[in-house]
């Protein structure tokens, strides 16, 4: 199978790029199964109903939030009524909607989606992620019902991404890293068949500071004051993600690859 998994999309310039590409890179990749991590997509700072709506019909089979799943109060009620969304299994036992559901790509093929938050550097004290996922993966081994397996893990810090990295290896066919906006250079196959990237950096303008307008947070590292709120940058964005072709048979990666796509930087592609 073939999978494109797109990082935090922030704000206009993420959706707008998002929307114009999407199509076009499902076709020329052949993909089967596309996610993208929506978190940051409504004024980089969680996702409304209306922005889930435009980045589904633009052709996203599975939306992934993050931590800031809920800022735009109406997600409350549209992850309840839609199951293309998935919010992170180890947030608040009150939430609503699903951390992990299974889906069917468009050949038929069945893709498990999982998302958990990490908790080193994180504002909030969040479940272990690790005890979240296992009952997750214990459910669906390799060669099951689900031809692939996919983790995002949404946290701060490299080393634990790393670590679930490993924690997955052999029971997931993907663990990508979301969060930090900043695409790392490691994309590889681990010893037991996952694929792995520390983190898939954002779909959005990098002539930033990590999407946002730099003039403010410039401001307040120089400072130490805030005076504006954090704007998204709206110049011209790079979809930054990873590519991964997994084995039907056995759900692990065969092969995986760093995506990058206009804007700023050096262009990437399977």
């Amino acid at each position: 199978m073939k999978i494109l998994f797109l990082g935090d999309v922030m704000g206009r310039a993420g959706r707008r790029a998002v929307c114009e590409n999407l199509a076009r890179l499902r076709d020329a990749w052949k993909l089967d199964f596309i996610v993208v991590n929506a978190e940051n997509a409504t004024s980089g700072m969680g996702l409304s109903a209306a922005h889930a709506q435009t980045l589904l019909e633009a052709g996203a089979d599975c939306l992934t939030l993050g931590d800031h799943a809920f800022d735009q109060k109406d997600m409350l009620r549209f992850i309840e009524q839609e199951p293309r969304i998935i919010r992170p299994l180890n947030f608040s036992k009150a939430a609503p909607g699903k951390g992990a559901r299974l889906f069917s790509a468009r050949n038929g093929r069945k893709v498990l989606v999982a998302q958990a938050l990490g908790q080193v550097f994180m504002k909030r004290p969040f479940d272990d992620p690790f005890s979240a996922l296992e009952p997750v993966l214990k459910s669906h081994p390799p060669g099951g019902l689900a031809h692939a397996i996919l983790v995002d893990f949404h946290c701060e810090a490299t080393s634990e991404k790393m670590a679930m990295g490993h924690f997955c290896d052999g029971r997931a066919s993907l663990v990508v890293g979301t969060h930090t906006h900043v695409p790392t250079a490691d994309a590889m196959i681990l010893a037991r068949g996952t694929g792995y990237l520390t983190d898939a950096g954002m779909c959005g303008d990098y002539n930033s500071v990590i999407g946002m307008e730099k003039q403010e947070p410039l401001r307040r590292f120089l400072t130490g004051m805030p005076k504006e709120r954090f704007t998204p940058a709206t110049g011209d964005a790079t979809l930054s993600g990873v590519y991964v072709e997994t084995d039907d048979r056995t759900g692990m990666a065969t092969r995986i690859a760093m995506v990058r796509d206009g804007g700023l930087l050096q262009a990437a592609a399977p």
